[in-house]
């Protein structure tokens, strides 16, 4: 950690160990912090995390936008090979799928807190 160029993004969640371990295993990148408040997680290479902290009295969001709900104010999106695989290896680390798919390539899931996140391919494996 001795780079001073990292960047990333921070999700709320009850219980960001949890988060970081789904998102571990769903990437194949390395928990690089876990402590009382959170968890962080980074690819073997390359100056991107994603970081979970423990956000008490958390409400996920809702997809698609619902008047008067908590609204989504980002997700992340992670472009793979195979969708179909994709998909079942995240429904098997405890994801859900969303009931609204817009996009024929692009599977909207929503993770052990409900946060948003896509899986897409740009279909040419296809």
């Amino acid at each position: 950690m001795s780079r001073h160029d990292w960047w990333g993004v921070v999700l709320e969640a009850p219980d960001p160990q949890a988060l970081a371990r789904f998102y571990s295993e769903l990437l194949g990148w390395e928990i690089t912090k876990e402590d009382a408040d959170g968890a962080a997680i980074a690819p073997p290479e390359g100056v991107a995390y994603i970081a979970f902290q423990l956000s008490e009295g958390y409400v996920p969001p809702v997809w698609p936008a619902q008047h008067g709900a908590q609204r989504i104010t980002m997700h992340l999106d992670f472009e793979v090979v195979d969708l179909e695989s994709a998909v079942a290896h995240a429904l098997e680390l405890g994801a859900r799928q969303a009931d609204c798919q817009p996009q024929g390539n692009v599977r909207v899931m929503l993770d052990l807190a409900g946060h948003p996140f896509c899986l897409y391919s740009d279909g040419s494996s296809d």
